[in-house]
């Protein structure tokens, strides 16, 4: 029905006050599971130095008895290093900002604080998880630490080679150059044509058999939104029994928190 003629609506009102909550929503995503969980360590240099030591390949190892006993060389451990990155994040508030009524904060010296704060832990944790180099830097140029991917080190692969490096999809063009000088130097290559969701149970399988065959012990699996999605799809973990006590409403599951392969437990 139409208005009556010479209705005033609030389309013409020009003295409305402002409806404005006295609330600023958190919308920051910032899980930060390596920054959180990760041992830590003082340095007392700008370049950090540790000793790792690789073990020679199981063997049968059967020997006669009575034998004389064949004595090797022990293997010198390698020594691995990365330079350390100074990470910062910066605002300013005038006086006046500060001191005049404003909505959802008292303070935005305060505000910005915890912002920045957010930020710097998001962008630490990026540096981290991701594939850049460790580099001492220079007059001008800021050092970095190399992050995670980084020292995956080795030649060209794809999934189910013969390399240690295992790829999330078989992308063309993907190349991991070897850690030279005790230290990641090269970046990581990111194939031409990946293909996201190609990330199966099968690469997931290969990966914690490399991890175990070089002595790691896998407890976490750090992905992407997408590659969680992925996992969440596999066909190993289709049919999924969960126990609901009587009386209990039961929920569906509709992704995996645990995974589970032989004897070893990802969660």
């Amino acid at each position: 029905m139409a208005a009556l003629s010479g209705t005033t609506q609030t389309y013409d009102n020009i003295g409305i006050r402002e409806d404005l909550s006295d609330v600023i929503f958190d919308l920051f995503p910032e899980d930060t599971w390596c920054l959180s969980n990760f041992d830590r360590e003082e340095a007392s240099a700008t370049l950090t130095e540790w000793l790792a030591q690789e073990l020679a390949a199981p063997a049968i190892n059967a020997s006669e008895e009575g034998g004389d006993g064949v004595f090797a060389s022990l293997t010198p451990p390698t020594r691995y290093s990365t330079h350390l990155q100074i990470s910062s994040k910066t605002f300013i508030v005038s006086d006046t900002n500060e001191a005049v009524n404003k909505a959802g904060r008292k303070s935005d010296v305060a505000r910005g604080a915890i912002v920045k704060m957010r930020e710097l832990k998001r962008d630490m944790e990026s540096a981290i998880c991701g594939r850049q180099i460790s580099s001492e830097g220079g007059a001008g140029t800021a050092r970095t630490t190399a992050g995670m991917e980084a020292w995956i080190g080795d030649a060209t692969a794809s999934v189910g080679g013969p390399s240690h490096v295992v790829l999330a999809s078989s992308a063309s063009g993907y190349t991991t150059p070897p850690v030279t000088s005790g230290h990641p130097t090269t970046a990581s290559t990111v194939g031409t044509t990946p293909t996201l969701f190609a990330f199966t149970s099968t690469s997931l399988h290969y990966a914690l058999q490399q991890v175990w065959e070089n002595g790691g012990d896998a407890r976490v699996i750090l992905c992407d939104a997408g590659r969680k999605r992925a996992i969440d799809a596999f066909t190993s973990i289709a049919t999924r029994f969960v126990d609901v006590s009587q009386g209990a409403q039961a929920s569906i599951t509709g992704a995996a928190n645990v995974y589970v392969k032989g004897s070893v437990t990802l969660q």
